[in-house]
């Protein structure tokens, strides 16, 4: 079994719903996102992905797909909160929100990405682990093992 991973970089703001706070306030991060995958690697001398257990090029294409592009420059509101008020005006302002079913902290965020990620995978190939820094010095981490 071998793990890859590919580093991501997006930014985006985020604003928490009934935090006691500072990132009560309307705020964004430049995140930094480490995608590491596991599986073995293809052993078949005629296939175009001899070696590989995926092509960084396609799983750069799914983040870009799910992640960089849908969030970059955006703003995730919870919509579940009141908070679906201030999204729906920046949205009539022209702002681009992201609406999500959650609190847009860091840990639920990497639930959203294992999911939107997971999804894409060819067989054979897992997500093992996420990390995402918010800032230089705070992560979170999503490992494989700890979900059950």
């Amino acid at each position: 079994m071998i793990r890859i991973t590919k580093i991501f970089t997006f930014e985006t703001a985020h604003v928490l719903y009934g935090y006691d706070g500072k990132c009560k306030n309307l705020h964004g991060h430049s995140y930094k996102l480490y995608v590491s995958l596991k599986g073995k690697p293809i052993e078949d001398l005629h296939h175009v992905k001899n070696g590989m257990v995926i092509d960084f090029g396609d799983l750069k294409k799914i983040v870009k797909d799910e992640i960089q592009d849908p969030w970059d420059h955006g703003v995730l509101v919870n919509a579940l909160s009141p908070h679906l008020e201030l999204g729906e005006n920046l949205e009539k302002e022209g702002h681009k929100v992201i609406f999500c079913n959650y609190q847009p902290t860091c840990e639920n965020m990497l639930y959203d990405i294992a999911e939107k990620i997971q999804k894409h995978l060819p067989e054979g190939v897992e997500l093992a682990y996420l990390k995402l820094h918010e800032t230089e010095n705070s992560y979170g981490e999503w490992f494989a093992e700890d979900q059950l």
